[in-house]
């Protein structure tokens, strides 16, 4: 199996939902497209990319959503070395449709009464939803590692909730450990590294905004 060196999460760059939350009012989440200021930020991000990968291949899943392939295309990475594929289990959080801010504010209030991991968005996912697709695309993904040519790098173009629960599934971590830890900021990355024990290591944590609690108590 030819496993990667290096599997790097990188969350979008700043959007226009980032900045204005009324924009869900009048236009899907999907088609959101990033700010300047993302795009900034996901050029800056590019260049910290190309220095980890130099010339080497990357195997590239990005989201599906707008904001997803506007931050890919601003990382100006090599096309000749780079296979991406758009992967559908990779989206944001599904919120439900035309999205009124009011209660978009007030259903985000249960949220964070109910968990965020079980508390399921009214025609809309919960978090657990989320863990289970980015866990079907982690049983894809290790498939991949058994082609003999496979590229030294993944790359993963994707969303702050959808990084937490990929390296939630992939390094076991519960429920509370996983509420305890907030979305890596716009365009921000983190990479699970391989190393010479034949396991991979995050090169840097979530930042912690509490200790981690029983969700039975409370989040």
């Amino acid at each position: 199996m030819a496993r990667p060196r290096r599997i790097i999460l990188v969350r979008h760059g700043e959007s226009a939902g980032n900045v204005d939350d009324s924009v869900y009012e009048r236009e899907p989440d999907h088609a959101l497209a990033l700010t300047e200021r993302g795009r900034r930020q996901a050029e800056h991000t590019g260049e910290r990319l190309r220095e980890i990968i130099g010339d080497e291949r990357v195997s590239v899943y990005v989201s599906p959503y707008r904001r997803t392939h506007e931050t890919l295309d601003s990382f100006h990475l090599d096309p000749a070395r780079i296979r991406v594929r758009e992967e559908p289990r990779l989206r944001e959080q599904d919120w439900g449709n035309w999205q009124e801010r009011g209660d978009v504010r007030l259903q985000k209030a249960y949220r964070d009464a109910y968990g965020h991991f079980f508390f399921r968005f009214p025609q809309g996912e919960s978090g657990a939803d989320v863990y289970d697709r980015v866990g079907g695309f982690l049983e894809s993904l290790f498939r991949s590692f058994e082609e003999p040519d496979h590229p030294p790098n993944v790359l993963l173009v994707t969303h702050g909730l959808a990084m937490r629960l990929f390296c939630m599934r992939w390094f076991h971590w519960t429920v509370s450990e996983f509420e305890s830890l907030s979305n890596p900021g716009n365009a921000e990355l983190r990479m699970l590294v391989l190393g010479e024990n034949g396991k991979y290591a995050l090169d840097r944590p979530f930042e912690r905004w509490r200790e981690p609690v029983p969700y039975w108590i409370g989040s």
